[in-house]
């Protein structure tokens, strides 16, 4: 344990200016300060994105496990969930760096920690760009159908989702400021989304399924015998939209009084997030018309077919607006937060080429080499669902599988070394331990079950590629670190920040 590089938070005036603090944790600012406590909460509260997530995924929910295991395993694993980034807020309070989690765990415990901790965090980002623009073009084929009679083929939908990446590369270049203010409309048009969808829902139709059916119905697509098998996989749906909420840390070093409030901005989203998620799936499924038909909609988007069936084509078109919206809003935040990993890993020479996504530009203070980089990485993720219909599923996992696991490593090391560890302001007090080792093992639990298959019988078109995926990743990060890292991968010592003129050049 590196004691010397912990950071002595609490023996520091409570007045200490950010900067001054980012300086005692070792690193020079450099980027603007211009998010206040809403902006921080709203970037994690858009980049989880119920409108997103739960839509996106909602398809595959019908067939692995159906109404019950979406509805009921949306309320267990928000439960989960708000220990995780209950842990996950607690370390932030104490290192407060866009670096976030990569940094923490190089704090908390050695290099080696941060290397890969870092790698699987950006693992996790990249596939949530990914996810969330892949959907966004999936949804907007399906307006396209019901407007034009638009036939959203693969190559036509990759087509959409890489025009999506570009409108977000491009957002990002003109300053937080902006990606704050967008933060800020999207969390409104999300909640204003789920009341006018939910409630739509509810007052037009003239059925609704029974509560029996949305509470209690098991539905097995997936070719599995198993049901629990089923019910655990169909875990992924809640699992996947709850992610992300690190957004917040990586956007500490542009928050003001980012102690407290990125942690605070973790916590609210996750709170907000559930409730609103709850209200969404449960409406949907009251207003499914016809199941089967649901299922195998020719929109290629079964909330779509829920919302042509229950309100007719105008009303479908207008929820698929607020739907599409709301996804966009979701996928320009995440981009935010990874070209801000990319910055952050890059500047503690992390990623090859790191000279160069470390820059920042001098006009806007922002990483504009990391926002193309986070982008074009994402466009490549996507490419594979030009041949499988899977493949979304895949890319969804592969957000899980990366960016959970990154959740758990700080909170793991700040148990091992709950003696010295000296928390920030904002702190779970004695119920810490017991906090972080639930979301340890929760983490631990979920991470394995993604790396399963989740369809019957294993073929080429329905191999889960996520553990190739994540061994791709871990073993470049291993090569990577013989290679290159062990010697230009260097995270600050507390106390002393890097501020010489060469490190200002090749950053600004």
């Amino acid at each position: 344990m590196r004691g010397r590089r912990h950071p002595l938070v609490n023996q520091q005036p409570q007045d200490l200016r950010d900067d001054e603090l980012l300086r005692t944790l070792g690193y020079k600012p450099v980027l603007t300060r211009r998010m206040g406590p809403f902006g921080n909460f709203a970037i994690s509260f858009s980049v989880i994105s119920v409108l997103s997530g739960c839509m996106t995924l909602y398809g595959f929910g019908l067939n692995t496990g159906g109404p019950a295991v979406m509805v009921w395993g949306w309320v267990a694993v928000g439960a989960m969930v708000m220990f995780v980034g209950a842990g996950l807020a607690e370390v932030t309070s104490a290192y407060p760096t866009s670096g976030a989690l990569y940094y923490m765990a190089d704090q908390l415990g050695s290099k080696k920690w941060g290397w890969y901790t870092g790698w699987l965090n950006l693992l996790g980002l990249l596939g949530a760009i990914a996810g969330i623009d892949y959907g966004a073009a999936l949804f907007t084929g399906a307006f396209a159908n019901l407007q034009w009679g638009f036939q959203p083929t693969p190559a036509k939908t990759v087509i959409i989702y890489l025009c999506i990446l570009l409108l977000h590369a491009l957002l990002n270049l003109f300053g937080v400021r902006l990606v704050s203010i967008l933060n800020s409309i999207s969390v409104w048009w999300h909640l204003t989304g789920v009341a006018v969808v939910g409630g739509v829902l509810w007052a037009v139709p003239a059925h609704h399924q029974p509560a029996s059916f949305v509470f209690g119905t098991f539905v097995n697509d997936t070719g599995w015998n198993s049901h629990w098998y089923v019910v655990l996989i169909g875990l992924l749906l809640a699992q996947y939209t709850f992610s992300g909420y690190d957004a917040s840390a990586h956007l500490s070093e542009e928050t003001t009084g980012a102690q407290v409030n990125a942690a605070r901005g973790i916590v609210h989203a996750i709170t907000w997030s559930w409730l609103a998620g709850g209200i969404l799936l449960t409406g949907l499924t009251f207003a499914i018309q016809d199941y089967t038909g649901t299922q195998t909609t020719s929109t290629g988007v079964p909330p779509a077919q829920i919302f042509l069936d229950a309100l007719g084509t105008g009303g479908a078109k207008a929820l698929l607006l607020i739907v599409i919206t709301a996804q966009l809003f979701c996928g320009n935040a995440e981009v935010a937060a990874c070209s801000r990993m990319v910055f952050a890993f890059s500047r503690d020479g992390a990623l090859p080429g790191s000279r160069w996504w470390r820059q920042v530009s001098d006009r806007t203070r922002t990483p504009v080499h990391a926002v193309w980089l986070s982008a074009a990485v994402a466009a490549v993720l996507a490419a594979p669902s030009l041949y499988s219909s899977t493949a979304y599923g895949t890319v969804t996992a592969i957000n899980v599988i990366g960016i959970t696991p990154a959740y758990a490593i700080p909170i793991y090391l700040r148990l091992r070394n709950r003696r010295t560890f000296r928390p920030g302001p904002w702190t779970l007090g004695t119920w810490g331990p017991l906090i972080g080792w639930v979301a340890v093992l929760w983490v631990a639990f979920v991470t394995v079950l993604f790396l399963l298959p989740q369809s019957y019988p294993v073929t080429a078109d329905t191999f889960n590629y996520a553990p190739v995926a994540l061994a791709a990743v871990l073993l470049l990060a291993t090569i990577w670190w013989h290679v290159a890292g062990r010697r230009s991968y260097d995270t600050p010592t507390y106390g002393t920040a890097r501020e010489t003129a060469e490190l200002e050049e090749e950053i600004v």
